[in-house]
């Protein structure tokens, strides 16, 4: 679009200005909320404690912890040891985590012989939801229920989607806020060892 210069001084009035500006400050938000989601778009994320320890970072040992999957199954990371490890945050209502997913399952089915697990961890909603969402995508790695977010808490999850990938040494290797591009993934991936 091209603006009309003031007629007296030859320059942009100051209310074209004012709304250009205006105008690209609102496309870098939606472009940052379209990169990284909404942080903490549901109030129902618990709050983070004091005296919480920090999130996982690059290096540190992740967590452990113990979920029901959809399948009615009991989930355990500590039991994945010795097996490169995507765990992913999520909700349904989160449009960058579907965006997301297809890639997560192509790449789950692909390193599958290398040992890939993954862990999709949903903060706090109906099951039959999860489910649904599940359907949805043809989604096959398991689908985790977080009753009160309580891993989300432990993990200081603050926006969706978080992915920590762990390596077999059951250390993080690298953290990822917000959605993934297939190149990202796949670089993530690589630094837990999997590539072709």
């Amino acid at each position: 679009m091209t603006l009309p210069p003031n007629d007296e001084t030859g320059t942009w009035p100051r209310r074209w200005m004012t709304a250009a500006g205006a105008m690209g400050l609102l496309a870098l938000a939606l472009a940052l909320i379209y990169q990284w989601g909404i942080p903490g778009a549901d109030s129902r994320l618990p709050p983070i404690a004091q005296g919480d320890t920090a999130a996982p970072l690059q290096g540190a040992l992740a967590p452990n912890f113990s979920l029901t999957g959809i399948d009615g199954q009991t989930h355990r990371l500590g039991q994945l040891s010795g097996n490169p490890v995507l765990i992913n945050f999520w909700a349904t209502w989160c449009e960058p985590c579907r965006l997301e997913m297809p890639a997560i399952q192509t790449r789950y089915q692909r390193y599958a012989d290398q040992g890939l697990e993954v862990l999709a961890v949903d903060f706090d909603e109906p099951k039959d939801d999860v489910v649904a969402f599940g359907e949805s995508l043809g989604l096959t790695f398991p689908l985790l229920l977080d009753p009160a977010g309580k891993v989300q808490t432990l993990y200081q999850v603050r926006g969706y989607p978080t992915s920590f990938f762990v390596d077999r040494r059951g250390r993080v290797q690298v953290v990822q806020i917000g959605v993934m591009t297939e190149g990202q993934l796949d670089r993530n991936l690589a630094a837990i060892g999997l590539g072709n």
